[in-house]
């Protein structure tokens, strides 16, 4: 195809051109529809994540299943779209949410929370029990006492379509890079 192109420069040119436009294509197809980036801020998530860690969300995960109960997951901010809120998905649809004594209980059963560290002081905003609606998340960020999630109205629990993706992988900072559970 580009033989026809008789200066040698203008071919070179060319070709460098389709290649970085075959790239840029490959990039937001990439990115658009099987992965994505996100920034952890702030420490809702610690000790599992830390403010300022980066994380690659896999778009194409809920596509393909539903969520599970201790998966992490980015959903938009209400306030602000562009950026993410990221926690551990607790409760399914159908599931009957309790908070009593300090502990989360999930259909009765005491949520075993070894990735959280400190009891759960706060309560939230919204009446227990909760029945996760269908099609719809209970969420909440390992670091109970610090996070904004779906015991409080303005985030509620979470529909699956607005799941941008799971967290699968941390890529920043370099020293902790590594698979996130």
């Amino acid at each position: 195809m580009f033989k026809k192109i008789q200066n040698p420069v203008l071919r070179g040119a060319v070709e460098w051109l389709v290649a970085f436009g075959l790239a840029a294509l490959l990039f937001f197809v990439v990115r658009g529809f099987l992965f994505r980036t996100a920034h952890v801020d702030g420490n809702s998530m610690a000790p599992t994540l830390e403010h300022g860690d980066i994380v690659v969300l896999n778009r194409l995960a809920y596509r393909l299943s539903r969520p599970q109960a201790g998966d992490i997951v980015a959903f938009p901010f209400a306030g602000n779209p562009s950026e993410f809120y990221i926690k551990r998905v607790i409760a399914l649809p159908g599931d009957t949410v309790n908070f009593l004594d300090g502990f989360f209980y999930v259909n009765h059963e005491r949520l075993d929370d070894y990735f959280s560290q400190n009891p759960t002081l706060s309560l939230g905003d919204v009446g227990f029990p909760i029945v996760v609606e269908e099609g719809h998340f209970f969420v909440l960020g390992d670091n109970r006492n610090g996070s904004q999630d779906s015991r409080f109205v303005s985030v509620g629990n979470i529909p699956r379509r607005q799941m941008v993706g799971r967290a699968g992988l941390r890529v920043w900072p370099l020293g902790r890079v590594g698979r996130v559970e």
